[in-house]
């Protein structure tokens, strides 16, 4: 009776491993619903981002001062800079409780596309983490006397942009899962791709801001440009930069 039941067990664990891999979309969006649902549940991952970013913008009116001209001039570049922080400061989490879990190796071994998985993992972490800053963006924006008319260009910015930051987080985050405590160079890997993005997000607010200066469509397009670019290339790449870290 032992060999008859083990006999099988064989079995169906051989059909369990030659069952149907699910299509693309279906693991898509049941990666992106888990997520969301993993995300929303841990409200540290999810708050701590947004009171990062309100209570940096509000300290920067206590330390220079209410001088509208100053804080005017600074906005754009304090939004952008500490939008990228805040993002920055959530990318660890992005496949690490996967990788705990050992769920990214059944991904592997199971023969799954991670290409898709990854930019489901990403569209989630920038929906909880990214998402949350831009809506509550003009808010901070009026306390540093943003104007009006370029309000809405920091919302197109960062609409742009931030998919852009997950993106490209997911790549250092891929490379750094297996590292105990790869906080530090998780952010020395990232931080210089950001770099083309905070310029051209931060001076199309600022073009905005200035009526008589340069026009902020060129900016604009160019976040285009490079989210599309981010969207196209960067799930290929935490792919393979998963696959090598779980290797090692």
């Amino acid at each position: 009776m032992s060999e008859l039941s083990s006999s099988k067990k064989t079995v169906s664990g051989g059909d369990a491993l030659d069952a149907p891999i699910p299509s693309i979309s279906i693991q898509f969006f049941g990666q992106l619903r888990r997520d969301l649902k993993v995300g929303f549940r841990s409200r540290g991952d999810f708050v701590n981002p947004l009171l990062f970013y309100a209570l940096a913008v509000v300290l920067f009116p206590f330390g220079l001062g209410t001088d509208p001209a100053v804080l005017e001039n600074i906005a754009p570049g304090v939004m952008w800079v500490l939008a990228l922080l805040s993002v920055l400061m959530s990318l660890d989490t992005l496949f690490q409780r996967d990788y705990l879990e050992g769920t990214l190796e059944q991904q592997v071994l199971h023969g799954s596309p991670l290409s898709a998985l990854v930019l489901a993992k990403s569209l989630a972490h920038w929906i909880t983490t990214a998402l949350p800053l831009v809506l509550v963006s003009p808010l901070l924006a009026v306390m540093l006397y943003l104007p009006a008319e370029a309000i809405p260009v920091l919302l197109a910015s960062l609409l742009l942009g931030t998919p852009i930051l997950s993106l490209l987080g997911s790549i250092g985050a891929a490379l750094t899962v297996s590292v105990r405590g790869g906080g530090l160079l998780l952010a020395l890997l990232v931080l210089p791709l950001y770099i083309p993005v905070l310029i051209f997000g931060a001076n199309a607010t600022a073009a905005a801001a200035n009526i008589d200066g340069p026009g902020y469509t060129g900016q604009l397009l160019w976040l285009s440009v490079f989210m599309v670019l981010s969207v196209t290339l960067a799930p290929f790449a935490s792919a393979a930069a998963l696959r090598i870290s779980l290797e090692q």
